[in-house]
């Protein structure tokens, strides 16, 4: 039942936001691997095979009346081999898909820099944020016009998917895109450029209280989060809120790096691998010797499941929110030969004192706040002041 409940408030979030040109699915998204994304090539394949599936394929492209198309094939044959393992966790990527995949790894798309919420009644999209040195920003928009059109194509009428498809091409092409702005529309043709994605963001709640959103776990999450620390502790706070609720997961290396800088000597990861291979991480003595608070709910994966998980083993943490997933597994991501790939369930990990998630039914919040689907979807989409956010005042609670 309760995974039911995120599923839903999953497919509830993509009617809420989209983040302009980020080709990459929700699932995708709460899917990154936690070894680092190893991408490597299958060696060793044999280049005929005669078995079933080959044989399935030969006789619909012989004599299905109508039409196939092989690729479409291989793709659906591919996906369905990968589910067949039965773990939840392990995914097919096309080669279409695959581009977008490594660019969300590296926390970095191709796009024009805009964030939009759809209207409520489907005419167009709010502009909720524009991008610094971005072509949106270039084109003259601002946060508070709305996009009404994307090549001509009405949002209306193409969706999030497919305005999500045209905005996104190759850098420095153009699109023109149709805003409307105090009543009146205006076409602008702007270019794509490459959009480095802020991994974490750091702010004052309250008098020396300061708040970290970590997006993800990818591609400069520890540096990104230090800097924000840091720049809070300039701030004069005196105790920290790490925010990782709808946070993905991501890689090994970046949890681990903000782990040492946070935690006292001792073992803050544990990977256990299909070769039987056991790796252990630590930190060293140096730590940030305060307060904190983590908020977690049912879509924390990964690499924020453990990073709460280790800050609350130590003592160091109050977590706050509701109980997480419990996700076992980690994935490398494997190029097939044909610019596709998959990303298979490679090992699994535990958290310092030796505990797999996946076994306890996720990490369960010290203080259990819970929301609606609908206050949890505009709390992902930024859209709720602090004060309307129980979760967050629960740990600004705790910590006063």
């Amino acid at each position: 039942m309760e995974e039911n409940k995120w599923l839903g408030l999953l497919l509830r979030l993509i009617s809420y936001i989209l983040v302009a040109a980020i080709a990459v699915s929700a699932t995708l998204a709460y899917q990154s691997a936690m070894d680092g994304g190893v991408i490597q090539n299958l060696q060793g394949v044999p280049a005929e095979k005669t078995g079933k599936l080959e044989k399935l394929q030969s006789l619909i492209e012989e004599r299905f009346i109508g039409g196939a198309d092989p690729q479409a094939l291989e793709d659906a044959a591919a996906a369905g081999m990968v589910s067949g393992t039965g773990d939840r966790w392990s995914y097919y990527i096309p080669a279409s898909e695959y581009a977008a995949n490594r660019e969300f790894a590296e926390n970095s798309y191709v796009g024009i820099g805009i964030t939009i919420v759809l209207r409520e009644d489907n005419t167009g999209a709010d502009i909720k944020q524009v991008e610094p040195d971005s072509g949106a920003k270039e084109a003259g928009i601002l946060p508070g016009d709305i996009l009404v059109a994307v090549q001509g194509q009405k949002i209306g009428d193409i969706g999030v998917d497919g305005a999500k498809n045209i905005i996104r091409g190759e850098e420095g092409t153009t699109v023109t895109v149709t805003v409307e702005r105090d009543g009146q529309p205006m076409d602008l043709e702007v270019t794509r450029k490459k959009i480095q994605v802020q991994v974490a963001e750091g702010r004052m709640v309250q008098e020396g209280i300061g708040l970290v959103r970590i997006v993800n776990f990818n591609e400069r999450c520890a540096q990104e989060t230090i800097a924000q620390i840091e720049k809070l502790l300039g701030e004069g706070a005196k105790a920290l809120i790490f925010d990782v609720r709808f946070n993905p997961g991501g890689y090994k290396d970046e949890l681990v790096e903000l782990l040492d800088y946070l935690l006292p000597e001792g073992e803050v990861f544990r990977s256990i691998y299909y070769t039987g291979n056991e790796q252990v991480e630590y930190s060293d003595e140096s730590c940030l010797d305060m307060p904190f608070a983590v908020l977690i709910n049912g879509d924390s994966y990964s690499a924020a499941e453990f990073f709460a998980a280790a800050l609350d083993e130590y003592d160091r943490a109050v977590v706050v929110g509701e109980a997480t997933v419990g996700k076992s597994y980690f994935q490398n991501t494997l190029e097939i030969g044909d610019g596709s790939a998959v990303a298979l369930s490679v090992g699994k990990y535990l958290t310092p004192k030796g505990v797999a998630l996946a076994e306890v039914g996720g990490l369960k919040p010290e203080i259990e706040v819970k929301v609606d689907l609908d206050l949890a979807a505009r709390i992902y989409g930024n859209l709720v002041e602090d004060r309307e956010d129980p979760q967050l005042q629960a740990a600004i609670k705790a910590l006063g």
